[in-house]
């Protein structure tokens, strides 16, 4: 009977969590701060229907949701994509984490009397971004960004995480000993940092090999077998003194960047993880914090939660992004979009589990730090891109009836490309079109209505063509559709 209950407890909150999502969709809400306010509502502050404090037990789910999160961000990103913005993107989450745990970290020791490594460890927290609440916010309101802002804080968001678990964790070392032994506080960043590529790199390259070889009979098992893979970098990564959030994320880049059997399945399987991890976490954070407790520090709280907004995120990025190519109004709105989300939520545990002074006030300080900066800044993201001419139409994909799964040793390619008023195709019989031999229209998006193409079909603006390549043959193909008028 009671574990009847539990399974009844837990499936009412996963369906209410989701249900809450199309909330997000609809009407721009973060995600992260409805799931945040189930678990609160149902928590010992709120309706009673559940307790929970253990600090202990919170960490250790935290820990394993951000590692399949972070997988899932580096499977579902394109390194093509990604590797124009890559110096900037890595500056802002090295550079750009310390500088705004310093700041942070100055003013907590003015407005509270901490310590400065007490007041550095705050600052290191609440230094990491979250990329999960922008993109919702972007989908619901239909927007996205010029200058590939996209990329950059999609990449940033993903390699920010592990030097701010590297500046907390060393700190919390350093507070825990009578004596600051900064070499050491040095040689856990390079092994951190170090192993953490290493490791990455190397296990991204062997396990598509291991994908791709191992010719499993059921498709059903590759979810499995990637799962198991992925709890193993992490853990033998950290064994090592590496950072496993790091090299989890690596491995997702690299795989996809590589290519590998199922790829297309499996991406979508992890992003189901993805967000099964995201509720649990969320819903769990929700329930571990007490209202009551972070009410009376509400006030020092919005005053730090300000200055990271107004002062340490610009200073930040303006100074990380110093010498690349973005405008004022790009490094404007990167500065606008740094979220910040359960990471910090999470890291605010490590100095309770550790038995801290201050860890109770750091956690409600923290707590009340983030939900300033969804309420703040996640509700205001469509404005502030459009008031700097930041932003661009979220272009949405299509899903087709039919799908194309290769594997690795397949030559040929499904694209989908948009026909322009100004293609010197529109107003043409698909036979006259002369495309290569190996290429084939497939099916085309007329008005949202799928037409399946024959050779008198006539091709019109804003069709939608899905074509069927070989990838040696596609960018002539595409050449001859996207011709222009103009060029005749």
């Amino acid at each position: 009977m009671i574990t009847d209950i539990y399974l009844l407890i837990g499936a009412v909150l996963l369906l209410v969590s989701v249900l809450a999502s199309k909330l997000s969709i609809r009407y721009g809400i973060p995600s992260l701060l409805l799931f945040l306010g189930i678990g609160m509502a149902i928590g010992s502050d709120g309706l009673n229907l559940i307790y929970f404090d253990d600090h202990q037990l919170a960490q250790s789910l935290g820990i394993v949701a951000l590692a399949y999160i972070l997988f899932s961000g580096g499977l579902d990103t394109n390194w093509k994509r990604i590797r124009p913005v890559l110096n900037p993107a890595l500056s802002l989450a090295t550079l750009g984490v310390l500088i705004s745990a310093a700041t942070i970290g100055l003013f907590a020791v003015w407005l509270l009397n901490f310590s400065w490594i007490e007041g550095l460890l705050l600052g290191a927290i609440v230094s990491s971004t979250d990329a999960a609440a922008v993109f919702s916010v972007l989908k619901s309101n239909g927007m996205g960004f010029k200058y590939r802002l996209k990329e950059l804080i999609e990449l940033e968001s993903g390699t920010n995480d592990p030097m701010a678990i590297f500046l907390t964790i060393g700190l919390i070392s350093i507070l825990g000993n009578d004596q600051a032994d900064w070499l050491n506080f040095i040689l856990l960043f390079i092994t951190q940092m170090g192993f953490g590529i290493l490791f990455g790199f190397l296990f991204g390259k062997l396990f598509t090999w291991t994908v791709n070889k191992i010719d499993l009979v059921y498709d059903g098992l590759y979810p499995v077998l990637m799962v198991g893979l992925i709890s193993f970098v992490y853990a033998v990564t950290d064994l090592v003194n590496g950072s496993g959030f790091l090299a989890v994320y690596i491995v997702g880049v690299v795989m996809s960047s590589s290519g590998f059997v199922h790829q297309r399945s499996l991406t979508n399987f992890f992003d189901g993880i993805g967000w099964l991890m995201q509720i649990v976490m969320f819903l769990m954070l929700g329930l571990l914090v007490f209202p009551s407790q972070v009410i009376p520090v509400a006030g020092v709280s919005l005053l730090i939660s300000l200055a990271l907004i107004f002062v340490a995120r610009p200073l930040s990025v303006f100074i990380s992004l110093l010498f690349s190519q973005y405008s004022r109004r790009s490094k404007l709105m990167v500065s606008w979009i740094g979220l910040r989300g359960a990471v910090p939520i999470i890291l605010a545990t490590f100095p309770l589990v550790a038995g801290l002074d201050n860890a109770d006030l750091i956690f409600s300080i923290v707590f009340f730090v983030v939900l300033t900066s969804v309420l703040i800044q996640g509700t205001s993201i469509p404005v502030v891109a459009k008031w700097l001419h930041v932003n661009l139409p979220f272009s949405k994909q299509t899903r087709y009836p039919i799908q194309f799964e290769p594997d690795v040793d397949t030559k040929s390619a499904l694209k989908e490309i948009v026909v322009q008023n100004d293609f010197r195709i529109v107003g043409q019989k698909i036979v006259d079109l002369h495309l290569p031999e190996n290429v084939l229209i497939v099916l085309i998006n007329r008005e949202g209505k799928f037409l399946v193409p024959k050779g008198s079909t006539i091709i019109q603006s804003e069709d939608k063509l899905l074509l069927l390549a070989s990838k040696s043959e596609l960018d002539h193909a595409r050449k001859i559709l996207k011709h222009t008028k103009l060029q005749e």
